[in-house]
């Protein structure tokens, strides 16, 4: 089903309905066709004609063997997913009069999750009247944030919501393995990239020619 979807994106041969098309790929001279004429060049080779960039003007096709471009676009997908990393919270609870076993049990646990990329999200709920106790708790989160100084960074500060009050913690540092991208990029947006630069590269070159 997965593949289906894929193959769905592009639009091939007889599919494209538009009168004419900026030609990219291997062993075909880059430039603006007729729809016939693309097409006849794809079949020459015994190759596909596959829309790349629908909304480029014109749209961008290139001259490909279409399994293979699928296979490629699939198996780029695979390596984009692999290199992304979801991020993790991990909740940790207090009491307001949380005692240094519990504390200390619960600090523990907290250095795992930072040092394994995860976020920290550390709260203290305060049941019935012990909302009295909310600088208390605040003292408690602080001291928290301050005994995982060199684990994580303090993302938000002490914050009351409702009965909880709410301190984040973020890694310092990503787990050696699995070193976050900065960006995901879909697999349709970098074809259309490409398609971008194989067309710039075109119009340069036929410039050239012209002058």
């Amino acid at each position: 089903m997965k593949n289906d979807r894929l193959k769905d994106q592009y639009k091939v041969n007889e599919k494209i309905r538009v009168k004419e098309v900026r030609l990219v790929g291997d062993n075909v001279e880059m430039g603006v066709y007729s729809i016939a004429e693309a097409l006849h060049i794809a079949r020459k080779q015994e190759l596909d004609l596959v829309e790349i960039s629908p909304n480029a003007v014109p749209p961008v096709c290139r001259v490909a063997d279409y399994q293979k471009f699928v296979y490629q676009q699939k198996k780029r997908q695979k390596e984009q997913k692999a290199k992304s990393v979801r991020i993790v919270v991990k909740e940790i609870r207090f009491g307001p009069q949380t005692d240094d076993h519990d504390y200390n049990f619960k600090l523990k646990h907290a250095k795992n999750f930072l040092e394994e990329g995860a976020k920290v999200k550390a709260y203290v709920f305060f049941k019935g009247r012990s909302i009295l106790f909310k600088e208390q708790g605040e003292v408690l989160l602080l001291r928290f944030a301050n005994d995982l100084e060199e684990y994580g960074k303090v993302e938000q500060l002490p914050l009351l919501e409702g009965k909880k009050m709410i301190i984040m913690l973020a890694p310092k540092k990503a787990p050696a393995a699995h070193q976050p991208k900065q960006h995901k990029v879909e697999v349709n947006r970098q074809v259309e990239k490409d398609a971008k630069k194989d067309a710039k590269k075109a119009e340069n070159e036929n410039s050239q020619v012209e002058s």
